[in-house]
């Protein structure tokens, strides 16, 4: 079994790193594999609603959403981390997430799915309802933890001194690595994940 951790940061080794691998070492703990991926800090095209991949299956601009789409296919679960910039999550982390989940939403469905911010004091409770929404509209088990999912600091070494966050954070992969244990579970006992009905209406005509 193996989570994604994506960093949706513009720095690499900054604070939501931090937090990620505090949760990354809690599954590889479980024996989960993990790998943490890094957006980059370029600039990022937004989704143009073009619906072409809806057409062709994936994003017409080919850079990290289809990356992680790609990756998707084969992964068991996820962690999607981001700063918060002013009470929401990075516009990059979003822009990525738009994307990936318009043109491989059925490679997230029925997988664990866990938000994580970082703030140097608050909006990590805003930000994280806007990243849970993702989940919700995919089917996805949304995985909470002993207090909302967040750590505070406004460096990497402040973090660590933030020891109930970083306690939330481990105690993300233990509830991760439990979901996924259930579900292997579930499989090998003739559980299969349900088929959704899917019916769109418009209120204005």
């Amino acid at each position: 079994m193996k989570v994604l951790l994506v960093n949706g940061s513009s720095r690499e080794k900054g604070c939501t790193y931090t937090a990620l691998n505090e949760v990354a070492r809690s599954l590889k703990e479980e024996g989960i594999e993990t790998e943490i991926i890094f957006i980059g800090n370029k600039p990022l095209p937004d989704c143009l609603a073009c619906g072409k991949c809806g057409e062709t299956g994936e994003c017409v601009f080919h850079d990290i959403a289809n990356d992680l789409v790609e990756k998707a296919k084969t992964a068991d679960g996820f962690v999607f981390g981001s700063p918060v910039y002013y009470a929401h999550p990075s516009g990059r982390l979003l822009t990525v997430l738009d994307r990936a989940f318009y043109s491989g939403s059925r490679y997230f469905a029925h997988k664990p799915g866990a938000a994580v911010l970082s703030a140097r004091r608050a909006g990590t409770t805003a930000s994280m309802d806007v990243i849970n929404k993702y989940f919700t509209i995919a089917s996805m088990p949304v995985v909470s933890s002993t207090y909302w999912n967040h750590v505070y600091g406004n460096e990497p070494e402040e973090v660590m001194q933030d020891k109930e966050g970083l306690m939330t954070m481990y105690n993300i992969g233990k509830n991760i690595a439990w979901l996924l244990k259930c579900i292997e579970a579930g499989k090998k006992n003739g559980i299969p994940v349900p088929e959704n009905e899917k019916i769109a209406t418009n209120f204005i005509r």
